[in-house]
């Protein structure tokens, strides 16, 4: 009987453990899209609310990082928040500026405490032709795809943006398609904070706009293989060219100063959920 009981204990918590894993799944993933409706509608006030204060949290946007809550503030309450609605909070009229979240990956730590998701986005943005007159950017419209990459933390019991990395992987001109897009779409930031009181805080090197289609790294290995994708797989070369002719391969590497608690050398192996390397909590 004694030994029974010790071994429903165990399937107890191991129930227990699983269920608090797929809750938490579930509590990102609303996480993520509730943020994703609130960037739909310009709310850039409660985007901001989305994301953890602690002070390694980033953003990870077009070549350049974005650090700090005040660092993230600048992005969407400043960038974004001005250049789309000319400084209110919410949405002006005219305006579309839709993101679809889907086919999202998540997956928690042992921890319970941090989380990595792999999501697409796709963009359907433009103005009416009724504002050509007095929007800015005039009667244009567009779409955009994109790849997040992100990582979450749970603080005070809620899930937060804590490390967030978009790569915007393609636009398009609506009318001519994204056979035809020009080169660099989307200008990069080329001067950082303060010189720019809209900038970034710092520029990095890794940059990706279409038609360059090397592959976001994956947080998870293979479920099969166990194995991680190698390196130069990750790369895009020209047709027939040899690998080493193009680019380096895309990185979820921290910035000088961050680091990963949990993480190890170790190769990683069939059930891993996140590569090892990339464990951020100890369980």
């Amino acid at each position: 009987m004694e030994q029974e009981f010790a071994e429903l204990k165990q399937q107890v918590q191991a129930l227990s453990k699983e269920l608090s894993r797929v809750v938490d799944e579930a509590e990102v993933r609303k996480t993520h899209h509730k943020y994703g409706y609130y960037l739909d509608k310009c709310l850039y006030n409660e985007v901001v609310d989305m994301f953890s204060d602690h002070p390694d949290a980033y953003v990870e946007f077009l070549g350049s990082r974005y650090r700090g809550k005040d660092g993230i503030k600048r992005l969407y309450n400043g960038r974004f928040q001005q250049t789309f609605v000319k400084g209110r909070n919410g949405p002006v009229h005219g305006f579309l500026l839709d993101h679809i979240m889907m086919q999202d990956i998540i997956d928690v730590d042992p921890s319970g405490t941090h989380a990595w998701c792999r999501m697409r986005a796709l963009m359907q943005a433009g103005t009416h032709q009724s504002i050509e007159e007095e929007y800015p950017r005039g009667h244009k419209q567009w779409w955009e795809g994109g790849l997040y990459e992100n990582e979450y933390i749970k603080e005070n019991g809620a899930w937060k943006l804590f490390r967030y990395r978009y790569f915007p992987f393609w636009h398009a001109d609506f009318e001519r398609g994204w056979s035809h897009t020009k080169k660099n779409y989307v200008p990069w930031p080329t001067t950082t904070f303060p010189e720019d009181p809209l900038g970034p805080d710092e520029i990095i090197e890794q940059k990706m706009l279409w038609p360059d289609t090397r592959v976001v790294p994956f947080h998870y290995p293979h479920p099969i293989t166990g194995k991680e994708i190698n390196s130069d797989d990750l790369r895009a070369p020209k047709y027939g060219a040899d690998t080493s002719t193009s680019e380096p391969a895309l990185s979820l590497d921290l910035p000088e100063g961050q680091s990963r608690p949990g993480a190890t050398t170790a190769a990683p192996k069939i059930g891993d959920k996140v590569l090892p390397h990339l464990v951020q909590n100890k369980e």
